[in-house]
């Protein structure tokens, strides 16, 4: 079986970020992370997103709140961040605490700077398969990693266990973009199992450890584990046993860590860069 590595993905979009970077003139893009609270997986998620950000040669600033903010002043206080000039994109990281209301900063962020696909319009331009609508990272990151190692798509059946509108909506769209015939699977889903025997690329984004045996995979299929879960020992796993995949005989398979998780920081770097350009783009037309 074939371990569909997360890392090679993320080298070849580097690439493609830098090449994007040097035609910018000297400008550096540069993300605005914006965070209310202290939660721990947050605050190692920021961590790792401004890293990989300055590594490819680009910048991030934190802007960070405290948990108790009202949401009136929070709001004023985005929206300085969301006008500034000297911000390309914005990474806003969800969900917001329980007195806020979290649509309100969905309808309020600018398009242009959404690099984490959240905004109505971007997910309305997703939905209808324009181009220059930014998709959620982690659904993007799927495909990235399916084109890095050639697995075609066309004419494949994909199945998506989970309809989330982070992973599992956004995907089942970047796959018909990609002329896969799609199925989203729920909880409501009846015989879920044999569904998901039905996929030539089966995603696993349920958000529940070990969901997926591999009693659900058909023999030469791709699977692709989107789940991020916590065992009691704080290790990572997937919402699929790996060690069942190779008993089903599995095509090829991402890891859980290494896999999917190490391509969305890729994608949103990817993200940030094609803001930067295409507002560096627009500038240079009124010049």
């Amino acid at each position: 079986m074939l371990v569909l590595k997360g890392s090679e993905a993320a080298a070849r979009i580097k690439k493609e970020v830098q090449e994007m970077v040097e035609g910018l003139g000297g400008h550096v893009p540069t993300a605005a992370i914006v965070r209310v609270g202290e939660r721990p997986d947050d605050l190692s998620y920021e961590r790792n997103v401004m890293k990989k950000i300055a590594s490819f040669g680009m910048e991030a600033r934190s802007f960070a709140f405290p948990e108790s903010i009202r949401e009136g002043e929070f709001q004023a206080e985005f929206q300085k961040i969301n006008d500034d000039p000297s911000i390309d994109g914005i990474l806003l990281f969800c969900p917001l605490p329980r007195h806020m209301n979290g649509r309100t900063f969905e309808e309020l962020i600018r398009p242009e700077k959404d690099l984490d696909g959240i905004s109505p319009v971007n997910r309305a331009r997703i939905f209808a398969g324009e181009k220059d609508g930014f998709a959620p990272c982690t659904a993007e990151a799927v495909i990235e990693i399916l084109k890095t190692y050639q697995i075609p798509m066309e004419g494949k059946r994909a199945v998506v266990v989970g309809r989330s509108m982070v992973v599992g909506r956004p995907l089942s769209m970047l796959f018909l973009k990609e002329n896969a015939t799609v199925t989203v699977c729920h909880t409501k889903t009846a015989d879920l199992k044999a569904v998901c025997r039905e996929a030539d690329i089966l995603v696993a984004a349920a958000g529940k450890a070990g969901m997926i045996s591999g009693e659900f995979v058909k023999p030469g299929a791709v699977v692709a584990d989107v789940g991020i879960n916590v065992d009691e020992n704080g290790a990572l796993k997937g919402d699929v046993e790996w060690d069942g995949l190779e008993a089903a005989a599995a095509a090829a398979a991402t890891p859980v860590p290494g896999g999917v998780g190490s391509v969305t920081t890729a994608v949103l770097c990817r993200h940030l860069a094609e803001a930067a350009m295409r507002k560096y783009g627009a500038e240079q037309a009124q010049n």
